[in-house]
């Protein structure tokens, strides 16, 4: 498992109370992080970011978490906790691809596929993509585009819905790939849905220096927008957040005045220059 590579989700004031809520439900997890903006959640050691953000943006089903249950008992656990307060988008049930199964939306808004599987996976949880509206359909091609772009990838299975489903011929209903290590899934929705990616969620990316942060920002700003900050989106309007780990140092020293500066650069930035923040913070 990749643990600089994981999805941020994006809150309005209240992502402390989320993690705090899920850190009560998830076995094995901790909050490792809580300031006035960020706070990092692990659940079996995996990362999870809470960006606490203001009202511009919030999560919706185009990227939900499925989480891989060991026994049925934990699929229930999970399922009556996190449906509480929440909304229900297919029962706890069997079905063909699990015994024991729910997709659930939370109260805080993050949407959960439930999963019990005998089979082991090396992340207890892998987000979801759906491609929906004008993406709706590109799936496949999207699981080609990303495992080209980042090292040490490739796609590990692809299932097409059966007939009768209201779904286009080859739409996928479940994929699963792999990104520089780190599992994610993929699936098509010919729903009609009112809504699309946004950036209430988004993958980030960290990265070891220059070199690595400008390729990944050309390699998915093409056909994509740059925005500010070191996030852009890709050809399909997913969001992403290439992060150098350099910029993470330079805003969290013992010296405020020093992470002021850092921080005040970077906040004028579209993709991160690394060398430009270090200049600005001993200026």
């Amino acid at each position: 498992m990749n643990n600089d590579i994981f999805p941020c989700i994006w809150f309005n004031q209240n992502g402390s109370e989320a993690a705090k809520f899920y850190t009560s439900i998830f076995k094995n997890s901790k909050i490792t992080m809580d300031t006035s903006m960020v706070i990092n959640v692990e659940i079996e050691g995996q990362k999870l970011m809470f960006l606490d953000a203001g009202p511009q943006f919030k999560p919706n089903l185009t990227l939900s978490l499925m989480m891989i249950c060991n026994s049925k008992d934990e699929v229930e656990e999970y399922y009556q906790k996190l449906s509480e307060n929440g909304k229900v988008m297919m029962e706890l049930d069997s079905y063909p691809w699990s015994e024991k199964y729910a997709w659930v939306e939370d109260q805080f808004g993050i949407s959960w596929q439930l999963y019990y599987s005998i089979e082991h996976f090396s992340q207890k949880f892998s987000p979801v993509m759906m491609f929906t509206g004008k993406n709706n359909g590109k799936c496949k091609e999207a699981l080609g585009y990303y495992t080209s772009v980042f090292p040490n990838s490739k796609i590990e299975g692809v299932m097409e819905y059966p007939p009768g489903q209201g779904e286009s011929e080859g739409n996928i209903g479940h994929s699963q790939f792999i990104i520089d290590g780190y599992t994610m899934m993929a699936m098509d929705s010919s729903h009609q849905h009112n809504f699309n990616f946004s950036e209430g969620t988004s993958m980030v990316v960290m990265t070891d220096d220059q070199e690595e942060t400008d390729f990944y920002w050309n390699k998915l700003t093409e056909n994509g927008e740059e925005s500010m900050c070191g996030w852009l989106k890709d050809q399909y309007g997913f969001s992403w957040q290439i992060t150098p780990k350099r910029l993470i140092e330079l805003t969290n020293t013992d010296n405020p005045e020093k992470n002021k500066k850092a921080f005040d650069a970077m906040l004028k930035m579209k993709k991160i220059i690394i060398q430009d923040i270090e200049d600005a913070a001993n200026s």
